[in-house]
């Protein structure tokens, strides 16, 4: 199973989330998001596997998608749209990302990682 761990290295999140992935032994590729920003495709791909609403890909917390006002925007554009938004800077994209053969795993749910890799 190819592992792909789409992080920022500066967030706090992101490193419980790689310490949880060595202690567990799981082998990974990681991926900077901020160096090397998901393409339009790669979102498109991973949300149709995630199973989740689109909005959950966004990193509602960040300094970014607050200065934007994205919360009162997101509603209004299209799933076109946000995912050309998504796809211009990696700080708008919610992190960690688990992106493996057949799931996505947005953000860091302990629980939610155990049943993935167990």
């Amino acid at each position: 199973m190819s592992v792909l761990f789409v992080e920022y290295p500066k967030c706090s999140t992101c490193q419980k989330a790689k310490k949880w992935l060595d202690q567990h032994g799981v082998e990974y590729e990681d991926r900077h998001i901020k160096e090397q920003n998901p393409t339009e495709e790669e979102l498109r791909e991973w949300h149709a596997r995630s199973g989740l609403p689109l909005k959950k890909f966004f990193n509602t917390s960040g300094m970014l998608y607050k200065s934007m006002q994205l919360k009162e925007k997101l509603p209004e554009m299209s799933e076109e749209e946000q995912f050309r938004l998504l796809a211009t800077d990696g700080m708008l994209v919610k992190r960690p990302l688990i992106v493996m053969d057949d799931q996505v795993l947005v953000g860091f749910k302990e629980a939610e990682w155990e049943k993935a890799f167990t």
